[in-house]
């Protein structure tokens, strides 16, 4: 019983920004959150972002951290079957886990909401970085993984990490060591997800805001090592956006590893049901190659 109510304690979300929201103006009063339990659990206005560590059993960890940001076409997050569950089979191998409850782009809530999910991402690798000592982290093996929408979420904060866009007085690298990106959103130009783009910056986008969030055009030799995983037959997200996400990995000479299943479409988070493979554990072994574990 002792250990159950620990474990529990350890899932307890921590806000994300303990001293106010920046970017934020006051939420209409029919801007709650929801959250709609199914096979997953999916959850839609977000105003309170959050943190969720998850840490690996007693004697296991290896110093590692993770943070999770979950897909959903920048309309809802997957926060069952792409944060939770991924939480716990990273602890399986000894790497702390945070699921992030980022916010959604919504004018309603926020002064710009093109950035408002970015800043939380930098928000959330910072207090990673800053609670590492206590957290049992090395605070140079924090990296993040995302899925789909979050996946642009990801790629985003690890292609524009010295665009700060929060308060940061201690000077806290934004950085993430390292990058794994699952069926992601990549591309805002002719292969993007249509939802994800203008969900985040609009249907009259002006060119500049499509360059700027298309990430395969913001890698640079200082982008993090990228472990990258996706269908051929995604039919969501074209396999297209990490093709060329890989594709300039490989120009900047950043380290990269790129694995795409026959099958499996698009959603299927921890695992692939057209596949005996398991993506975990191609990433794992990425990771131990990598010196991250």
């Amino acid at each position: 019983m002792g250990s159950a109510i620990i474990t529990r304690a350890q899932e307890k979300p921590i806000p994300l920004y303990p001293n106010g929201i920046p970017n934020a103006k006051p939420a209409p009063s029919s801007y709650i959150e929801k959250m709609v339990k199914t096979d997953d659990e999916w959850v839609t206005m977000v105003s309170q972002p959050t943190l969720t560590p998850f840490f690996p059993a007693k004697g296991t960890a290896n110093g590692s951290a993770i943070l999770i940001f979950p897909g959903g076409g920048y309309g809802g997050l997957s926060m069952d079957k792409e944060g939770y569950r991924v939480a716990k089979a990273f602890n399986s191998f000894g790497v702390t886990a945070f699921v992030v409850k980022y916010r959604l782009p919504s004018d309603d809530i926020m002064t710009d909401k093109t950035i408002g999910p970015l800043q939380d991402a930098q928000q959330a690798v910072l207090m990673v970085r800053k609670h590492a000592a206590e957290w049992g982290i090395n605070a140079a093996k924090v990296g993040i993984i995302g899925f789909s929408a979050g996946g642009h979420l990801a790629s985003t904060e690890g292609t524009h990490f010295d665009k700060l866009l929060i308060d940061n007085k201690e000077n806290i690298s934004v950085r993430p060591d390292f990058m794994i990106l699952l069926y992601p959103v990549i591309t805002f130009g002719p292969m993007a997800h249509v939802g994800s783009r203008e969900n985040l910056i609009g249907k009259n986008p002006s060119a500049d805001q499509l360059e700027l969030y298309s990430n395969e055009k913001q890698i640079s030799a200082n982008t993090p090592p990228t472990l990258l995983v996706h269908a051929e037959d995604d039919n969501v997200v074209p396999v297209q956006n990490s093709l060329m996400f890989y594709d300039a990995l490989l120009k900047a000479k950043v380290k990269a590893g790129l694995h795409i299943f026959q099958e499996g479409g698009h959603g299927f988070g921890l695992n692939n049901p057209k596949s005996k493979d398991k993506w975990i554990d191609w990433c794992r072994n990425w990771l131990d190659e990598n010196g991250f574990l």
